[in-house]
């Protein structure tokens, strides 16, 4: 691998989760299933909150956090194994996805664990994979040519991706996926009902994040950009600067600034906006 995906920040459907740059985590929101006991955690490099869409059942979350030596830890819900990580080794990249778990190795492959009714685990033949995102039922794996593929529920076109080229980062939301391309322009496909997939205008970005059904790019200026859903106001960034990496929720909007605090809008029903008081989050982004 060329380089080692970084997570310094990731939001579910209910809460949030921070990386420190001293390697501990921290989080706010929803615990009804521990997936906000992270304060134990130690030497983590990544960190991922499962499940994005908006369903009553969607609180059923989990966390998983990539330590240093490439072990896999997961706390949360784990009705279908999500949390069953402790054999993983040599990862290098974590995704969370709802009742799933993805993992890159540094060779390369990827392995996945926990829901597969959709298909969305099925990529143990994948190879030469640089990023991985989860979404709530497809997968999506970046090659370290610039091409991506997928795999899991296709019913919205969210995993045709086969014809991109020229990616260096991949978002997977509810029922849509997003691509960055090397010239800071964006691609997305699947539903677009509600603009999650109006990005052809964007660019110079360094960054993107799919939430349940927004979209959101981080600009090359530090600035913010949204589109899709803004129910609860998750879009409503235009007003962020100073910003290094970003995250998105189901219904919420997470920025890291350079200074390492966090700010966040959308939905705050359970607290996992409730971030004001954080500091000293890592700033390396997956970029």
């Amino acid at each position: 691998m060329k380089q080692q995906q970084r997570d310094s920040i990731s939001a579910g459907r209910r809460h949030t989760v921070g990386l420190r740059s001293d390697g501990t985590v921290t989080a706010a929101g929803d615990n009804k299933y521990g997936q906000c006991e992270v304060k134990d955690w130690h030497n983590i490099v990544a960190v991922s909150a499962g499940s994005v869409h908006m369903a009553p059942n969607s609180g059923n979350a989990h966390t998983v956090g990539l330590r240093s030596d490439g072990i896999v830890t997961a706390v949360g819900w784990n009705n279908n194994g999500q949390c069953d990580l402790n054999h993983w080794r040599g990862i290098v990249a974590v995704a969370a996805g709802w009742r799933c778990t993805i993992g890159l190795r540094s060779d390369g492959t990827v392995v996945a664990v926990g829901r597969n009714n959709e298909g969305q685990c099925n990529v143990s033949d994948w190879q030469g994979i640089t990023a991985i995102a989860a979404g709530d039922w497809h997968t999506i794996g970046l090659q370290s040519d610039g091409t991506v593929t997928a795999a899991g529920t296709n019913r919205y076109r969210q995993c045709e991706v086969s014809e991109w080229r020229d990616i260096v980062a991949v978002a997977a939301g509810y029922l849509h996926t997003i691509g960055l391309e090397t010239n800071g322009t964006v691609l997305a496909t699947g539903d677009n009902k509600l603009g999650q997939c109006q990005v052809s205008d964007w660019q110079d970005l360094l960054a993107v994040a799919a939430g349940s059904k927004h979209t959101v790019g981080l600009q090359a200026d530090g600035t913010v950009v949204a589109t899709g859903w803004n129910k609860y106001g998750q879009c409503n960034v235009t007003e962020w600067s100073d910003i290094v990496a970003i995250a998105a929720g189901c219904s919420h909007t997470i920025g890291i600034r350079s200074n390492g605090t966090v700010v966040a809008v959308g939905d705050n029903e359970y607290g996992q906006c409730n971030v004001r008081d954080w500091n000293g989050i890592d700033q390396i982004n997956n970029q």
